[in-house]
């Protein structure tokens, strides 16, 4: 079944907003942390801690990477003060005593560890995004930019754990809303810049941006480069979804007027079950309610002693047409020895009443008892097989992950085994052998 996330920014989005978002969806950063470590220059520990604001509840998370050079210390702000906000100064820098974090340095890293390849692919493609509007911004080429700020350690541990978050999560896409844009300048080692940040704005071309009041840098490169990649190179999800679970990850900056907070839910794409549950026909099936569990329905009956027979055949096709889920006649023996019927339709409560109103249009009955009754069903689901004469779709029953029952459809089956010439029973029983073989 494949899973989605959608993100809703209120407060913006930056490398640990986003990775705090996937944690409070159930992402792993315990095993993130133990992952980035195999393979990284510095010793990484990922900070979480419960956040809360505006009456909402999630995550704040730092990276801290233990520098062992105290030059770079100075040089990029420790996770906590500021968390990336100010990923545009990826100036060319003229210190060479310290190794450059180029594109190059970075691919060579990540190809050189244990990630899966789909992972590594994701996260080098985020930065080669960046390289090319940081390039574009400086007139350079992606190969020369060098990562000082996005290239200090935690930011990278954003950016790869954040890839394998949405791996952990078994992601195949996701989506995003409208971007909140701050408004005035920022302060960075390039001087005063416009907010967003000329990269930021160059990323997010395309998207669209939301603008507040917020003094602040809101989106940074970092969190425009992860998620426009992600939007560029993953799936888009279906128009149709089943939220799972959301969850929020919370900036480090106080904002304003808002909670600086992006959230991130978890989506399934619809099973055909879910499909037949939101009324999309998956094949011509009376039910529609098909997840296990216990429901509650109406039980109509009446007793009819002095009633056509034949009407009532034809009473009982019209009430499964109107919705009634199943409808039986029992004979009984009433007052004075009368031989007589006792009609009986089990109905969702909504069309109990024009089940009752169509019984009493249809019938000579002067009453009709109602009562309220549970039914515990199977969950179900529905393939369709291929047999030798041709389709049937086959209804399966489930009981805690295990198909017990198999039933192919009726009439299709009665359909096949005309034209074929031979009996229902045939083409019934070879449409289950293979669907058994199937689930």
């Amino acid at each position: 079944m494949k899973q989605y996330i959608r993100f809703d920014s209120v407060g913006g989005a930056s490398g640990d907003m986003i990775l705090a978002a996937l944690a409070a969806v159930g992402a792993d950063l315990t095993a993130i942390e133990e992952q980035l470590n195999l393979f990284f220059p510095e010793h990484l520990h990922i900070k979480s801690a419960a956040a809360a604001d505006s009456g909402l509840n999630g995550i704040r998370v730092s990276v801290h990477a233990h520098h062992h050079h105290s030059h770079d210390e100075a040089e990029w702000p420790d996770a906590a003060q500021s968390p990336k906000e100010h990923g545009h100064h990826h100036h060319h820098h003229h210190h060479h005593h310290h190794a450059h974090r180029g594109l190059k340095e970075i691919s060579e890293l990540i190809n050189g560890s244990t990630l899966s390849e789909k992972t590594k692919q994701l996260a080098i493609a985020v930065f080669q995004r960046l390289a090319v509007a940081e390039a574009k911004i400086h007139g350079s080429t992606p190969e020369a930019v060098h990562f000082h700020e996005v290239g200090a350690w935690d930011s990278v541990a954003d950016i790869v754990g954040a890839c394998i978050a949405l791996e952990q999560l078994n992601i195949a896409g996701i989506s995003c809303g409208a971007l909140p844009a701050g408004t005035g300048t920022i302060q960075c080692a390039h001087g005063v810049m416009p907010n967003p940040a000329p990269a930021t704005q160059l990323l997010l071309e395309g998207q669209t941006v939301s603008q507040t009041d917020e003094p602040c840098e809101l989106v940074t490169p970092t969190g425009a480069a992860i998620l426009t990649t992600w939007l560029h190179e993953l799936e888009t999800p279906p128009p149709c979804t089943i939220p799972l679970k959301s969850g929020f990850g919370f900036g480090t900056h106080k904002l304003q007027g808002r909670p600086n907070v992006l959230r991130a839910t978890l989506l399934k794409e619809p099973s055909e079950q879910d499909a037949a549950l939101t009324g999309k026909p998956v094949t011509a099936v009376a039910e529609t309610q098909l997840q296990a569990g216990v429901r509650t329905l109406t039980l109509l009956e009446s007793n009819l002693d002095d009633c056509n027979p034949e009407w009532l055949g034809a009473l009982l096709e019209e009430l499964l047409e109107i919705g009634a889920l199943d409808v039986w006649h029992t004979p009984i023996i009433m007052k004075k020895g009368r031989p007589a019927i006792q009609l009986s339709v089990l109905t969702e409560p909504a069309a109990a009443e024009s089940c009752q109103t169509l019984i009493f249009k249809s019938t000579t009955t002067f009453g009709i008892r109602s009562s309220t009754v549970t039914r515990t069903e199977l969950e179900r689901k529905f393939i369709e097989v291929k047999t030798a004469w041709g389709r049937v779709p086959v209804k399966c029953g489930i009981l805690n992950g295990r198909t017990i029952t198999l039933a192919p459809e009726h009439d299709c089956c009665a359909s096949l085994a005309k034209t074929a010439g031979i009996t229902v029973k045939e083409v019934s029983t070879a449409a289950a052998l293979i669907a058994g073989d199937k689930k």
